[in-house]
């Protein structure tokens, strides 16, 4: 039985759950970021508060687009914090105030962020989600770029 996009319902329900994982992650990622933009101090102080800054917009777009994927599918988003935490790979950063830690932590979210992406995108590949195909291809390609920059900073 299909969905109303015309998607299987169990791997529907399948993608949604992966979804969630990946909406959960992200909700953790973006709390990281305003973390860090408001408690980095330094040298780098106002280079690295704004990228957090660009890196928390960006994220928080993601957080609602993946949201009503999940919604698009039939399914609920995640939405409580209990359930963030709970669900989350990705750990709460608390203080973090040098500017090099800040970029590895960032790192490290976005490579877990990254994978959860490729499982997701061989999954809808799999259902014929063209939709979440599409997104999570351009969030992989994003994440790549940004990784490889933020990699060539730390060096």
């Amino acid at each position: 039985m299909k969905n109303l996009v015309g998607i299987d319902k169990d791997k529907a329900e399948k993608l949604s759950n992966k979804l969630n994982d990946l909406l959960a992650n992200y909700q953790l990622f973006y709390q990281n970021l305003r973390g860090l933009h408001w408690n980095i101090k330094g040298r780098e102080f106002f280079e690295l508060h704004l990228k957090f800054e660009e890196l928390y917009n960006d994220a928080i777009l993601k957080v609602d687009e993946i949201a009503e994927r999940i919604l698009t599918l039939e399914a609920e988003p995640l939405h409580t914090f209990s359930d963030y935490l709970e669900t989350a790979e990705i750990k709460e950063e608390k203080s973090v105030t040098v500017g090099k830690q800040g970029i590895e932590i960032v790192v490290k979210n976005f490579s877990t962020l990254i994978q959860k992406e490729r499982v997701i995108l061989s999954l809808a590949a799999d259902a014929e989600d063209e939709g979440t195909v599409s997104l999570m291809s351009d969030y992989i390609s994003q994440t790549e770029k940004t990784l490889w920059m933020l990699n060539s900073y730390l060096r």
